[in-house]
């Protein structure tokens, strides 16, 4: 029987808020875990990044899926017009 194991990707930047994710999804992660930490100045770990949908960093994808968590955020520029990004102030 093969010794399966699951692959767990970190997505960072090498900031500190990346650094704390990583030691937290460490900490957590169990001997079937295989975590890897990729750097995002690498152009192979971007474009592997994009095709997961990764819009910000820290990310973690598990078995090649972005977890919910870390999905759906990034800049979004219509916010930050709604909050006064644009407009002059008078």
């Amino acid at each position: 029987m093969a010794n399966k194991q699951r692959k767990i990707e970190i997505f960072s930047a090498g900031c500190p808020v990346c650094e704390e994710v990583i030691q937290q999804v460490k900490h957590a992660a169990c001997p079937s875990c295989d975590v890897q930490v990729l750097d995002m100045k690498s152009p192979d770990v971007q474009r592997r990044a994009a095709r997961l949908g990764v819009k910000s960093v820290p990310a973690v994808a598990i078995e090649g899926k972005l977890a919910d968590c870390c999905a759906n955020r990034g800049v979004d520029i219509g916010a930050l017009r709604a909050a006064g990004l644009g407009q002059a102030i008078g």
